[in-house]
């Protein structure tokens, strides 16, 4: 099967090629939102090709994955066809929510699949054919050595995004332990803070190297109020991390007890940072549990064979 992508998201894309098709992914000379291409900080197998708009005609395209509104009529524009689709949502609604109305409600033919089940309750997807396929991780493996006594967060651009991504909270955390944020845009965030550089380190790393550094650190902490499923706070208990975790949106889902502690009492959470930090043998096994839970629910193999039995489906 040839299926046509954009590079939307690479955490996600990652995932999805493993599978045992071609994707195409279109490819613009500035390599622009609409033409990024093959993935230049995550790993991709060679199935994963690109092709610039005008050859996409000629590509024998079987199914398409949306990912943005705009993407129905654009693959149109460049096919030259209409061949089957599916959209795809990342997100949690946003805006005027629980009443907040999806781009494909009651757009015919294109089932809508959610990536979490918190997202399809909330999203008003009228008519649609909805479903949820929840994520899938490549797994890094158990690398977590927990050497540093600092707390691992994970957040692109915490200074824009604020409260969202509870940036406000970090804080607090610092009191507990010393932060190691990761990201896209994390610099300057310590004195964007008020805080001392050494309680707020701010790094941007390749996702190849994201993961060793992230399991050296003893804790996970993921201060998140409103996003889908950060895949990051998967990845951290695939690495077996301990988490700490807001109980917001999918968390208490995704972090099931003995994994970590998921709370909104802010006080419990930076007690649990203190407490893992102190007893890296706690740390441990926690990070077992939460290595074992993530591998159960989010394995990469449950994720291929629930996609391909949609692509089956939507192209039969």
């Amino acid at each position: 099967m040839r299926i046509l992508i954009w590079h939307v998201h690479g955490s996600w894309t990652t995932a999805f090629v493993q599978g045992p098709h071609t994707y195409v992914v279109p490819v613009i000379p500035d390599r622009g939102p609409d033409g990024l291409g093959r993935a230049r900080t995550f790993d991709w197998p060679d199935n994963v090709i690109e092709l610039p708009p005008e050859r996409l005609p000629d590509a024998d395209i079987d199914v398409v994955i949306l990912q943005r509104p705009h993407e129905y009529a654009l693959a149109e524009q460049w096919l030259g066809r209409r061949p089957p689709m599916v959209y795809l949502e990342h997100n949690a609604p946003d805006g005027d929510v629980p009443a907040t109305r999806h781009p494909v409600a009651d757009l015919p033919g294109v089932p809508l699949v959610h990536v979490t089940h918190f997202n399809r309750l909330m999203w008003d997807a009228g008519s649609a054919e909805t479903t949820v396929i929840e994520h899938g991780i490549v797994d890094p493996g158990p690398l977590w050595t927990g050497e540093m006594p600092h707390a691992a967060v994970v957040v692109n651009e915490p200074k824009r995004r604020g409260r969202t991504t509870g940036t406000d909270l970090l804080p607090a955390f610092a009191d507990a332990a010393p932060l190691d944020v990761f990201g896209m845009r994390t610099e300057g965030l310590a004195d964007h803070l008020g805080l001392a550089a050494g309680r707020c380190r701010s790094h941007e790393l390749a996702q190849r190297d994201l993961h060793s550094a992230m399991a050296r650190r003893r804790v996970y902490v993921h201060p998140i109020r409103w996003t889908s499923l950060g895949l990051s706070l998967l990845e951290a208990m695939h690495l077996g991390m301990p988490v700490v975790a807001l109980a917001t949106t999918e968390v208490t889902e995704a972090v099931p007890t003995g994994a970590g502690v998921v709370s909104n009492r802010i006080g419990l959470l930076t007690d649990a940072v203190r407490n893992f930090v102190a007893d890296p043998l706690h740390a441990r096994l926690v990070g077992e549990g939460a290595r074992t839970a993530a591998l159960a629910r989010y394995g990469l193999s449950r994720f291929l064979d629930d996609w391909e039995r949609l692509l089956k489906e939507v192209t039969r």
